[in-house]
């Protein structure tokens, strides 16, 4: 992980909260509203919060993210994968072990608010992640994400009410890509996905979570306030 001095006292704290592993994507959806109107009205300071889930396919609620899903909810469930919607925007994806789950729920401040700009700094976050174990990883235009070729590594969904953002980033370590054949990954038929893993990188799985924790909170410009611990 690189070193890092704040750029500013004055940044405001980020506090990041490790929810655990194999979670509930729905149950984890509704607590992600809950948190945002309490961050909207100051009951909470901002949050980062860290996870991996369980096995689930997620679809946004449009016609077109339904039509990437290339099974039946029997045949997802026999592959021991779930289906569930979501409020996020995007398109259809694969959560699963071995896949770090960042959520920034975070009021944006007026000089912060544009989507656009929220969604380049989780690209780069994902990115100086690849750099770190010596990759090279690239953005991809018209495609949000973190690319290392054709492949994508790092998939972004996100939700913003009242300028609090919620979902977020998903970067696969070593999940079983085999999961994503279910779908159509983010609409995008023409290129693959990968993971550290399948690109050869042996990394520690804490290393890689605190490392995302990291470059999210420096590319928001948020002092974090905890960890994996």
């Amino acid at each position: 992980m690189r070193a890092w001095t704040p750029r500013r006292f004055n940044m405001r704290p980020i506090e990041v909260r490790f929810l655990g592993n194999e979670l509930p994507y729905a149950a984890t959806q509704e607590a992600q509203k809950q948190a945002a109107k309490q961050v909207f009205a100051g009951e909470l300071p901002d949050q980062l919060w860290v996870l991996q889930h369980e096995a689930v396919i997620t679809i946004p609620r449009k016609d077109a993210a339904q039509k990437n899903l290339l099974v039946t909810a029997a045949e997802a469930q026999a592959r021991g994968v779930a289906i569930e919607t979501t409020s996020r925007g995007g398109d259809i994806t694969y959560h699963g072990p071995g896949q770090w789950v960042l959520y920034p729920i975070i009021h944006l401040q007026p000089a912060e608010r544009d989507v656009r700009r929220f969604i380049h700094h989780l690209e780069a976050a994902m990115m100086d992640v690849c750099r770190d174990h010596g990759l090279t990883p690239r953005r991809s235009d018209g495609q949000t994400g973190c690319w290392v070729g054709d492949q994508k590594i790092g998939a972004i969904g996100v939700r913003f009410s009242r300028w609090v953002s919620s979902h977020g980033l998903a970067f696969n370590q070593n999940c079983d890509l085999g999961h994503f054949d279910l779908i159509v990954p983010c609409g995008i038929a023409d290129k693959g996905v990968c993971s550290l893993a399948s690109l050869g990188v042996d990394a520690g799985e804490d290393s890689v979570g605190e490392a995302l924790i990291e470059a999210v909170a420096r590319h928001l410009e948020r002092l974090p306030i905890g960890g994996l611990d």
